[in-house]
């Protein structure tokens, strides 16, 4: 689940389908994220783009594609308005008309899900865990049950199990060093994601492996606005 729809997005949907306009720009990125959580098949650059690009294409497929905000969120940094910038996740959702939208969306959206519904992927993380502290509190707040939490990026109700990736637009080398490609702490969230999402699913008395679209998963957009997790 991405945070909002970007304004390059938003601009795309008088010229372009759809399709074309989710995650445009990141979806190799993307594909490292599932293929690293466990979700696709891990690939060349290209296999794993290609792969995302045919799950987003079908409307009737395991995957569904959606945002936490239905609407193009901006920053001002003093001179002008801009969908990127440090802090894009944390600081909107930290101010009281943040909040209020992003209330009103999960109300709306993630309350009343499928029950074949098992997984939502959030990308971000936010600076410090604030992203991941933030959207676990709107969502137990109003997605009521008994929530608990599964490790540092996860938490779930019982029935779905909601789990924090890096980024996929996210800056210099945070999504490297979390995907564990070099020897860095951050590393550390990616196991703990792809922990979460084997749980989600030996929960369930199913498995989670590598063969792909397995899961029912929740994100979208291609969500150029936050770029720093």
């Amino acid at each position: 689940m991405g945070f909002s729809k970007g304004s390059m997005q938003t601009a795309a949907l008088e010229k372009q389908a759809h399709d074309a306009i989710a995650f445009a720009g990141g979806r190799t990125q993307l594909g490292k994220i599932l293929s690293h959580v466990g979700l696709i098949e891990s690939g060349t650059n290209e296999e794993l783009k290609r792969q995302v690009d045919a799950l987003i294409a079908n409307q009737n497929g395991r995957f569904h594609f959606g945002s936490l905000i239905r609407c193009t969120v901006q920053q001002w940094d003093g001179n002008k308005w801009g969908s990127s910038g440090n802090g894009m996740l944390d600081k909107f959702v930290a101010t009281p008309f943040g909040k209020s939208v992003v209330s009103n969306c999960v109300r709306r959206f993630l309350v009343q899900l499928p029950a074949s519904v098992r997984l939502v992927i959030l990308l971000g993380l936010g600076k410090d865990q604030g992203y991941v502290e933030a959207a676990k509190n709107f969502i137990r707040q109003t997605r009521l049950g008994a929530w608990k939490d599964v490790n540092r990026v996860a938490y779930t109700d019982g029935k779905v199990t909601f789990v924090h990736t890096e980024h996929f637009k996210a800056q210099g080398a945070l999504l490297p060093q979390w995907l564990g490609q070099k020897d860095h702490p951050r590393r550390r969230f990616g196991e703990l994601a792809r922990e979460a999402v084997q749980g989600a699913f030996l929960s369930r008395g199913s498995e989670v492996s590598q063969s792909g679209a397995i899961a029912k998963l929740s994100t979208e957009g291609k969500g150029d606005e936050p770029r720093q997790s």
